[in-house]
């Protein structure tokens, strides 16, 4: 018997309903061959393929809809999706800039089209988006907190303190506001939220996962308080909270380090190897919370630099490669290392400045800062040898210590444990002492204690490196309305300063067992 194009849909809403995806992709299958004018069929089909996280298939589903149905704005925000997925940047650029336009859509449409900008890094068109949400849905805390983290992208920090007490007032349980706010300024006597904050964390009703983020607040309230006992306390709960819930082993890191020092030594370097010569990319590296965000903008503040971001494009392009020719899933750790120095080196660099675009591409040069591309030194050197690399530093303890009092969400999972941060640390020390012998001069390296004490000079010295001519603009950086989306971006906005260069002394006691371990590795603490 010949089913109906709505038995066949029927079918297939029935089929992944009960999981059972197999039936569903075949009637699916089947609808879309024999109805191929009925538009449902390739509204699920969409669906169907974004789940099994297939890009190219749902693209050319959505696709198929928005012929049948032009302007369809649901479809047109999965074929975005889908492009972004693809890395098709430009396109994806161009569509949402138009769907930027669209004045009737529900709040939901708004919210995820602000969603697809902030991906994009276009944070103003963002929250324009976001408050087009917000008119549709006043008393929607999870709209009004978006409001609040483009205005913090921004530097309007006031702003989204103001935004961040709107969403709260509506659900006081939205932990990742209470933090948010905590960060945006330092909190006072007469003006914080530690009240707030404690009952929050006494309350029953508070999220289990809420309790890291909640004691995180506490602990940089407590701190900005000069309560450092409390704040310890509260710091070291939130993160055995975090902790509990990671599956996370420090080895699996200590053991890939090994495998790079293992791998890309002094011979394989004097080989020829062949790779572009875009000169383009600015690589700021480093621990994290060590001032890279710092540098970033102020060498992003030079004309002919513009500063791209956390980007994880260099490792996503390896891996895409290396994904052509090898089954990853069968791989250990050290032979993901080795397979990657048989890479083609050109391509890779090729392929890494091109999925940069169009965020960049606009000013002879770019930054790309993403601390852990340490890493990738080796692969960097080979892949586009004309590149900067600049390393920055930081005393050893006042790294740790900024680290450990950081909440990274899903970043750096070392971070939360003293004894699997002493470890990391001394891995990436001998790490970047492995790249500066096999490479010697190819990366710069920059102190913070440095930076914030002479900022001109540091400035300077760095600009030499680069090979770009002294632009004063670099000692404005705090001036600049470029967005920053990092843990900085509340920092970024003030002059330089100093206060946090030795603010981890106040707490050398509770830090003693990452002390002891660094100087049993021979770092000077």
């Amino acid at each position: 018997m010949t089913l109906s194009e709505q038995q066949l849909y029927d079918v297939v809403e029935k089929s992944l309903a009960s999981g059972d995806i197999r039936n569903a992709v075949n009637a699916c299958r089947e609808l879309n061959t024999s109805f191929p004018e009925y538009v449902d069929g390739w509204r699920i089909a969409t669906s169907i393929h974004m789940q099994l996280k297939k890009p190219e298939a749902a693209l050319i589903s959505a696709e198929r809809v928005l012929q049948l149905c032009p302007g369809d704005l649901s479809s047109s925000l999965q074929r975005l999706e889908n492009l972004m997925s693809l890395e098709r940047n430009e396109e994806a650029a161009a569509l949402v800039q138009g769907l930027s336009d669209v004045a009737s859509g529900t709040a939901n449409d708004h919210d995820q089209i602000g969603r697809m900008l902030t991906r994009l890094e276009m944070h103003d068109e963002a929250l324009h988006q976001y408050e087009k949400a917000v008119s549709l849905e006043p008393e929607n805390a999870g709209l009004i907190y978006n409001i609040a983290t483009a205005q913090r992208f921004l530097g309007r920090l006031e702003e989204a303190e103001q935004s961040l007490d709107k969403a709260l007032a509506i659900n006081r349980y939205d932990f990742e506001a209470q933090a948010m706010r905590s960060s945006l300024r330092k909190q006072r006597p007469d003006s914080n939220h530690v009240d707030e904050l404690r009952g929050l964390l006494d309350d029953v009703a508070l999220p289990k996962r809420g309790e890291a983020n909640t004691c995180y607040a506490l602990a940089k309230e407590y701190d900005d308080l000069d309560d450092t006992k409390r704040s310890f306390q509260f710091l070291e709960r939130g993160a055995a909270a975090r902790r509990r819930v990671m599956e996370y082993d420090v080895s699996t890191d200590l053991e890939i380090v090994s495998s790079i020092i293992d791998v890309y030594n002094a011979e394989f370097f004097a080989q020829n190897h062949y790779g572009d010569n875009n000169n383009e990319p600015v690589f700021v590296i480093g621990m994290p919370r060590t001032g890279t965000t710092l540098l970033e903008r102020i060498l992003g503040s030079h004309s002919a630099v513009h500063s791209a971001g956390e980007l994880d494009n260099f490792g996503r392009e390896v891996m895409r490669q290396l994904g052509e020719q090898e089954d990853l899933a069968q791989l250990s750790r050290r032979q993901v290392v080795e397979r990657c120095i048989e890479l083609n080196f050109a391509r890779l660099g090729r392929d890494y400045v091109s999925s940069t675009r169009p965020a960049t591409g606009k000013t002879p040069h770019f930054i790309d800062k993403l601390p852990f591309n340490y890493l990738y030194v080796g692969l960097i050197r080979v892949a586009l040898p004309n590149a900067k690399i600049i390393n920055l530093t930081r005393h050893p303890m006042a790294t740790c210590y900024a680290v450990f009092k950081q909440f990274f969400r899903d970043a750096y999972p070392f971070s939360y444990d003293l004894n699997d941060l002493g470890q990391y640390f001394v891995a990436y020390r001998e790490l970047m002492d492995h790249w500066n012998s096999v490479q010697p001069g190819a990366i710069h390296t920059v102190a913070y204690e440095d930076l914030v004490s002479d900022v001109e000079g540091e400035a300077r010295r760095m600009l030499d490196f680069c090979e770009l001519e002294w632009d004063s603009q670099v000692l404005d950086f705090y001036k600049s309305a470029e967005a920053s989306t990092t843990a900085s971006a509340s920092q970024v906005r003030q002059p330089v300063y100093n206060t946090s260069v030795e603010r981890w002394r106040a707490y050398s006691e509770q830090l003693q067992p990452v002390t002891e371990m660094l100087e049993q590795a021979g770092i000077n603490t």
